[in-house]
């Protein structure tokens, strides 16, 4: 960690994520595919959080366009999993912003 600023690009990614996680429904959706073992249809993840089709799919959708999931075609469905970058990119995001905001917190040495 450094003490120099974030690029812009990595700010908005970074505002990205975390707009996208700000909804209850996204964390449950997030839950549910790290814990799937391989890429999962709508309708797996529909089918666990009693959700309308039409809601879970928006909510992909705006995971996906932050690219916190991936997803791809499979004959008539579309498959959803954890994008692995994001799995590891979005910690370290979280470390570094927190680390920012405790080393302006440590008293002056």
């Amino acid at each position: 960690m450094s003490d120099r600023p974030l690029a812009h690009e990595t700010l908005t990614e970074y505002a990205g994520w975390f707009r996208a996680l700000s909804d209850p429904t996204r964390i449950l959706i997030v839950d549910f595919l790290t814990r799937q073992p391989r890429p999962v249809p709508a309708g797996a993840v529909v089918d666990h959080l009693r959700m309308s089709q039409p809601t879970v799919s928006h909510h992909l959708r705006t995971l996906h366009q932050v690219r916190i999931v991936t997803r791809h075609r499979a004959g008539a469905n579309m498959l959803y999993a954890i994008d692995a970058r994001c799995s590891t990119e979005l910690p370290r995001a979280a470390a570094e912003l927190l680390g920012a905001a405790r080393r302006q917190r440590s008293p002056a040495q």
